[in-house]
C-alpha cells in the first residue's frame, strides 16, 4: 500500500496535478537571542543541534527532530510573538507526560495542563521568545 502511495503521488507530481507534499522539512522561527534559545531548545527541549556553517553561527542555530526533520532559528526578531494555545502553537511528542510534567517543574518553567476534548492531557509552555511549545504523549 505504501508503495502505491508513493506511485500516486509522484505521478501526480510528474503531471502536475498536485504539489507533491511528501514530508515536512523545518519549521523556522525569528528569535531575539540566537544563544538563548540555542540553549533553551538544547537543555530544556533536549533537541539534538546541527552543525551550522561557521559564517552562519552568529545569526543561525540548527536542530535535529527526528526522521531528517529540523527546526531552524534565525536571529533578527523584532516584533512581540504572542500566542497562546488557541492560536499560533508547535506540537511535540514526548514519551511521558507526567514526566515532561516533573522536568519543567524542576526547571521552574510555566506552563498550562489540560486534558484535551478526547482524554489526552496536554503541557503548553513558551520559549525565551514566546513561541508556544505543545506536549503530547506519544502512544
Amino acid at each position: 500500500m505504501l508503495f502505491w502511495s508513493c506511485q500516486n503521488v509522484m505521478a501526480q507530481v510528474a503531471d502536475g496535478s498536485s504539489l507533491g507534499f511528501v514530508r515536512l522539512n523545518h519549521l523556522a522561527l525569528q528569535v531575539k537571542d540566537i544563544p538563548a534559545s540555542r540553549d533553551f531548545y538544547r537543555d530544556v527541549v533536549g533537541l539534538k543541534p546541527v552543525e551550522v556553517p561557521d559564517s552562519l553561527k552568529a545569526i543561525r542555530a540548527w536542530f535535529d527532530t527526528g526522521d531528517g526533520q529540523m527546526i531552524h532559528l534565525l536571529a533578527g526578531r523584532n516584533f512581540e510573538v504572542v500566542n497562546d494555545r488557541n492560536g499560533g502553537h508547535f506540537a511535540m511528542f514526548v514519551s511521558s507526560i507526567a514526566g515532561a510534567e516533573k522536568f519543567l517543574l524542576s526547571k521552574k518553567i510555566k506552563f498550562h495542563k489540560q486534558v484535551r476534548f478526547d482524554g489526552v492531557t496536554q503541557i503548553y509552555f513558551a520559549d525565551p521568545d514566546g513561541y508556544l511549545i505543545e506536549l503530547n504523549q506519544k502512544k
